[in-house]
């Protein structure tokens, strides 16, 4: 019985509870992939072997994201953060520093906060495709604006759903940046791989289903975390150190924006961009040697969370692979859902998401389901379109409802600046949801239809 496979057990029985109760997503991750090897047959060394062995496959992204961090903190050290908030708040007419909360009218009130949430989402999108930054923007932007939220008591969890909303759909339907390598490079080139020949624009129509259903869920975000929520004015880590700053240190800070981006863009490299962006700042005289040391320190301790979760999920993933599990879980839906393709489509997708939801990573999922998917599909009667969807959403909803996901990780990492925002609790449970449960539906319909 599918009960007892590995990737079952491992996920459903075991990582997704242990998130659930609110243990560390780390813990949960190497428990599962250790329980995974063992409901597999191997030994416990083995087991514990085999997630050790793929734990490096996450470790260039957490550096990335580590140093990410440093360039973060170094532009709050410069006071370029402090500078953003102060503007923000000038900008929206309201006292947040002495923690008054927001007492204009009902309909300036409205504007205020269409403002922020559609400068959230622009950017959101934005970071994937048009400065495809990837999430280099929250820690930047989201951090010095916590005190606006908190002055407007809006609802930390409807940011986390349009942050995202936005870097998911970017990539679904827009081919630039991310999107043209999630259309181009993985969706298109391993489902031609399996036997189908799609054209992206073809992807892109395909995809336009789920997508909406991802956009009516946020839009019901709204109706459910749209009334005020009241925090505590706690002052966020990082940017007290920025409280003054300079005309000459805000210009540095400038061009060192200026400078990752472009870097980005050409060599889209987290890595080196961060670099450059810090030794702007640190050749600037924004940094002085003698704090050089912890504004770096300060910058690893905010990603120190979902680096290790990037590393223990590449292990975690690969205990899933090498586990017989999935190939177990195909062959019984080849055998048992041969003429019920509105059943299989729903179990596809299923195995889909607890795939994903596991590995924390669409890009990472679609080459693997994609590889049992397309000739399962093809032999239960699916479109082309329809097995596109399946093997698509079959990785997005794990992306936007897994606590594994940098989409889930990085709204986190900011909305969490001062210690009022859970990663299971306010991200992960409204955007699987909000987001998830509508894709899901919304895939699930298309394929059947299509």
């Amino acid at each position: 019985m599918l009960i007892f496979n590995p990737v079952v057990v491992s996920i459903a029985l075991v990582y997704l509870v242990i998130c659930v109760l609110r243990v560390n997503v780390v813990i949960a991750l190497t428990t599962g992939a250790i329980v995974c090897g063992l409901v597999s047959g191997a030994s416990f060394e083995s087991a514990v072997s085999n997630f050790s062995e793929g734990l490096g496959g996450g470790a260039k992204i957490a550096l990335s994201y580590a140093i990410l961090g440093a360039f973060a903190s170094a532009l709050a050290h410069s006071g370029f953060s402090s500078f953003l908030m102060l503007k923000m708040v000038r900008l929206l007419d309201i006292n947040s520093s002495k923690g008054k909360e927001h007492t204009t009218g009902m309909g300036r009130d409205r504007r205020a906060k269409f403002v922020i949430f559609f400068t959230i989402g622009a950017m959101a999108i934005a970071c994937k495709n048009i400065i495809p930054v990837h999430i280099a923007f929250i820690p930047i932007l989201i951090p010095p604006i916590i005190g606006v939220f908190n002055a407007m008591r809006i609802d930390r969890r409807l940011v986390a759903c349009i942050i995202t909303f936005g870097v998911i759909v970017a990539y679904m339907i827009v081919p630039m940046g991310f999107g043209e390598i999630f259309l181009e490079n993985i969706m298109a080139y391993y489902l031609h791989a399996n036997g189908i020949d799609i054209s992206v624009q073809g992807l892109i129509h395909a995809l336009l289903y789920p997508a909406l259903g991802m956009l009516i869920g946020l839009l019901l975000a709204f109706v459910r975390y749209g009334k005020p929520r009241c925090y505590k004015n706690a002052r966020v880590k990082g940017l007290e150190m920025g409280a003054a700053f300079s005309r000459k240190d805000l210009i540095v800070s400038y061009l060192a924006i200026v400078a990752a981006l472009v870097t980005q863009l050409l060599v889209k490299a987290i890595i080196l961009s961060a670099l450059l962006g810090f030794f702007f700042l640190s050749l600037g005289g924004v940094i002085r040697k003698k704090d050089s040391d912890d504004v770096v320190a300060s910058g690893f301790k905010m990603m120190a969370l979902i680096s290790f979760t990037m590393i223990a999920a590449a292990g975690f993933g690969h205990s899933l692979r090498i586990s017989g599990g999935i190939d177990e879980i195909v062959n019984w839906l080849s055998v048992h859902m041969l003429n019920n393709k509105v059943l299989a489509s729903f179990s596809m997708l299923f195995v889909g998401f607890l795939i994903s939801v596991g590995i924390g990573s669409s890009f990472s999922t679609v080459p693997i389901v994609a590889t049992v998917y397309v000739p399962l599909g093809l032999k239960l009667g699916f479109s082309p379109a329809a097995i596109a969807i399946i093997v698509a959403v079959s990785g997005i909803t794990g992306d936007a409802g897994s606590p594994a996901s940098d989409s889930t990780l990085g709204p986190t990492m900011g909305l969490n600046a001062d210690g009022q925002h859970s990663l299971v609790r306010d991200t992960v449970i409204p955007t699987f949801l909000h987001l998830t449960i509508p894709t899901f539906l919304f895939g699930w319909i298309a394929s059947i239809l299509l």
